[in-house]
């Protein structure tokens, strides 16, 4: 019991700042759900139709790597979304082996209608931050890459 103990009192401000971190993820992830309810998209669907509407047309694998999905999920979900007329699916004419996926004209009017209002939402909650501490926050965050 005693090791615990000391493993927790080293451990203070690490698991601090964790719970910290988790909680203000919480929250964002709340706030910016409602702007994808309001427009009838998942999250992962509108990461899509952003991703697309901002890189333009991309091999599933590199959309995956671009929004941090699993492949698995990212299946279903594209598959919905050609099923809804958002995206198309093509053969990569330089790999046969895989797909490259792009906005349809109703999938640009659906996120060219959402992102006014995630815009919006993020810049709500940004303003807790000065811009300065903005950029501290990306500059400190950017150090978990790499991190496993």
């Amino acid at each position: 019991m005693k090791k615990l103990e000391k493993l927790f009192e080293e451990a203070h401000t690490d698991l601090k700042t964790m719970i910290v971190f988790h909680k203000a993820e919480r929250t964002l992830r709340a706030t910016e759900s409602h702007v994808f309810k309001d427009h009838q998209l998942t999250p992962t669907q509108f990461s899509v139709l952003e991703t697309l509407y901002s890189k333009g047309e991309l091999r599933i694998q590199d959309l995956i790597d671009s929004i941090l999905a699993t492949s698995g999920n990212m299946t279903v979900v594209i598959r919905n979304m050609v099923r809804d007329g958002w995206i198309k699916r093509e053969t990569d004419p330089d790999d046969r082996r895989a797909s490259i996926v792009s906005l349809t004209e109703k999938g640009r009017k659906k996120i060219i209608e959402a992102l006014p209002d995630h815009v919006s939402n993020v810049q709500k909650l940004m303003k807790v931050f000065t811009e300065e501490e903005q950029v501290q926050l990306q500059t400190l965050l950017k150090k978990f890459k790499g991190v496993n």
